[in-house]
């Protein structure tokens, strides 16, 4: 079992990472529908996540051409 200090230092981490996503997200123009879901989560065990969520395909698009990949862009609703 994870001691207390140590959920707050991974949960800080986590929700560092997942703030800096919906900036980034934001940052892409896309509405907030689209980074809204992302979430922080801290496992059990201790290890941070952030949580994507469910994303359209043309927002999916959107990112991946804003990490250098080439995708078809498409209005994002």
């Amino acid at each position: 079992m994870m001691d207390m200090q140590t959920y707050r230092d991974r949960r800080t981490q986590a929700t560092d990472a997942a703030e800096a996503i919906r900036a980034a997200l934001a940052g892409l123009s896309l509405p907030e529908s689209v980074w809204s879901s992302v979430r922080p989560m801290v496992t059990h065990n201790g290890k941070p996540y952030v949580h994507l969520g469910m994303i359209r395909a043309a927002a999916a698009e959107r990112i991946a051409e804003a990490m250098g990949t080439s995708a078809k862009l498409e209005p994002v609703e």
